[in-house]
């Protein structure tokens, strides 16, 4: 079983600006590689992504660091590169060369934080996209609904890139609304080169009484779009913490695809992520 979604932070070294306010102080401490440890044993996980929480080349150099030493649980990680830097090819290879470096597995921004809701279309930006095919990884997709019609763009015009969208683009599971969501995901999957994760749900629905069926909707709809051969499970741990823990979502997900056939739930749970990222 393969977590393809999950962070670690330190904060008692380095600020988290998207961590800011009341609602998010549970989670503001430290969340280190032995936590991760306690947490994917006892649910049954052998292997992680560790994605990237900042717009920062030194937390990826530390990320991949602490891959090369994690004895294998950590198989990759999706670190942060400046897309719209001159010589961002360069800054990937250097990345590489680190420590660990073999374990890049992908690139992420966090374009949800972004004002403009067509980032992903600026020449800059696709330039840089180009880069990261270029280097044989995945970039994951952090948008929101009124952010995928650029993304689908991207994922059009760069097909030769393997995209993944996080958290299937956050679907409003409080309110119980399905559209625009589900129309512009159904949309973004007609492209074959991108793949979706099953993760980040349980925070956007209620914090303190969600229930299986309210996710159903959307996790039956991110299945049929993609199919299990393009889907992948993530715990988003810790930040799952906020709603759950690490082994209520791994039962959430569990429960969610509990109609797939053995070999699908297999793709779900370890092939998805294995074949994506190019983990060993």
């Amino acid at each position: 079983m393969i977590d393809a979604h999950h962070h670690l932070w330190d904060t008692t070294r380095r600020e988290y600006g998207w961590m800011a306010g009341d609602a998010l102080a549970p989670i503001r401490r430290p969340y280190r590689l032995d936590d991760l440890r306690r947490e994917t044993a006892a649910a049954g996980v052998t292997a992680t992504v560790l994605v990237q929480t900042v717009g920062d080349e030194g937390e990826t150099a530390e990320f991949l660091e602490t891959a090369a030493g994690s004895d294998g649980l950590v198989a990759g990680v999706v670190g942060w590169v400046d897309l719209t830097a001159p010589d961002v090819a360069e800054r990937i290879a250097k990345l590489r060369g680190l420590p660990g470096g073999d374990r890049l597995a992908g690139v992420r921004h966090q374009v949800q934080d972004e004002p403009d809701p067509d980032w992903l279309s600026r020449p800059d930006v696709r330039r840089g996209l180009r880069a990261v095919e270029e280097a044989g990884l995945a970039y994951d997709l952090l948008v929101l609904v009124p952010q995928l019609p650029a993304a689908r763009a991207a994922v059009r015009e760069t097909p030769g890139l393997r995209f993944v969208l996080d958290h299937a683009a956050k679907p409003p599971v409080a309110s119980g609304r399905t559209e625009p969501w589900d129309t512009e995901i159904a949309a973004l999957a007609a492209s074959p080169n991108v793949a979706c994760k099953l993760s980040g749900l349980v925070t956007e629905a209620s914090w303190t009484d969600w229930e299986t069926p309210h996710f159903t909707p959307y996790a039956d709809r991110v299945l049929e779009s993609f199919g299990p051969g393009r889907v992948m499970f993530g715990s988003d741990w810790p930040v799952c913490e906020l709603a759950a823990s690490y082994g209520q979502v791994a039962g959430l997900a569990r429960e969610l695809v509990a109609g797939l056939s053995e070999a699908e739930r297999t793709r779900v749970f370890a092939g998805t992520a294995r074949e994506w990222y190019g983990l060993s």
